[in-house]
């Protein structure tokens, strides 16, 4: 299955974790903003200073670099990418692939280095790998159960109708 085609169904507390990982990510690392996106481009949580700038819209365009490089990465004989790093005047941005599921981004200036974003990164990516794979596998049961159910009560319903 394709990781950026997959729906999350998040529960109070996946978000609870989430919001959790993100914040501990964003205090560790010293880092400006820190956003939790899916492959798709949907925001899934932010921490830190908005900065004034649309977080949706920046979820987006940051997926959309992501995948772009992706593609770059194929062209050059690599499966991937795993990390993004863009560096302005003021600020700069790391983006990271949490286990095909979800891209971290953190913002940052100069209250903090590039090596110690990454450091933290590195130690958080697994901890949002992990809460993934285990949302995943829930809803691949609770899938699996409704579609049994499901399939049940159309079962049912054709038989009393061509009972009758």
């Amino acid at each position: 299955m394709n990781p950026a085609a997959t729906s999350w169904a998040f529960e109070a507390q996946d978000l609870e974790r989430l919001d959790a990982l993100l914040g501990a990510f964003l205090d560790g690392s010293q880092a400006r903003c820190a956003l939790l996106l899916d492959r798709t481009g949907r925001l899934l949580t932010a921490a830190g200073d908005d900065a004034g700038f649309d977080r949706v819209s920046f979820a987006s365009l940051a997926a959309a670099d992501f995948g772009a490089s992706d593609q770059l990465a194929r062209l050059l004989g690599e499966r991937e990418f795993r990390s993004l790093y863009h560096q302005g005047e003021n600020g700069s941005m790391y983006l990271v692939d949490v286990a095909g599921h979800a891209i971290l981004a953190a913002l940052f200036d100069a209250r903090t280095t590039l090596g110690r974003v990454r450091l933290k990164t590195k130690a958080v990516v697994p901890e949002f790998a992990s809460l993934f794979a285990q949302i995943a596998a829930r809803d691949r049961t609770v899938g699996a159960r409704l579609e049994a159910g499901w399939l049940t009560e159309v079962e049912d319903e054709i038989d009393r109708l061509f009972a009758e």
